[in-house]
């Protein structure tokens, strides 16, 4: 039997059923996903960040297909090892994961819950829509929130980050790019 979840369709997860032992539906392994941490961004989970587009389950192998933030991530091969060693760690000895490149990450994927947990960080997260191309409303403070705002430098603490300042509580911040 092979069970198949798909990211894209975000349907309602089914309650967890207790331990995930070897055989569990793919709603079960979503959820044990939930508490792995992005390595740059720890406040979010992989899921909450819309990389994790698939989980399978074929006899007793797990497979979890991700979409790196851009092909050239440096924290790839981390969530890679973060995945696999949380799955060995609930009973599932065959883990695999694969990367999926096409159709490329985009921010529009980040959850509600991860635009949430961004801004409770103090990263202003992207809105979601658009393209980056496009005029871009005022970013809020994640802090104050203040529109008065401006970006700094096009780079932040890491690629997928912009620099900005709040002018009215002086505080810097990070913004998500949108892409």
């Amino acid at each position: 039997m092979r069970e198949t979840h798909d990211a894209r369709a975000f349907p309602a997860r089914p309650a967890r059923s207790g331990a995930a032992g070897k055989r569990a539906s793919a709603g079960d392994i979503w959820r044990l996903l939930e508490d792995v941490p992005d390595p740059e961004i720890p406040a979010v989970s992989v899921v909450d960040l819309g990389i994790v587009r698939g989980v399978e389950q074929a006899g007793d192998e797990v497979v979890v297909t991700v979409t790196p933030t851009y092909s050239g991530c440096p924290a790839t091969a981390a969530i890679r090892l973060d995945i696999e060693k949380a799955l060995r760690a609930r009973g599932f000895d065959r883990v695999r994961v694969e990367s999926r490149l096409a159709p490329p990450w985009t921010t529009d994927w980040i959850s509600a819950e991860g635009r949430a947990k961004l801004r409770a960080y103090g990263i202003a997260p992207p809105e979601p829509g658009g393209c980056a191309g496009t005029a871009a409303a005022p970013v809020a403070c994640p802090r104050c929130g203040s529109l008065r705002t401006e970006r700094v430098s096009q780079f932040g603490s890491t690629p997928c980050k912009a620099q900005h300042r709040c002018a009215d509580c002086l505080e810097p911040f990070d913004r998500f790019k949108r892409i």
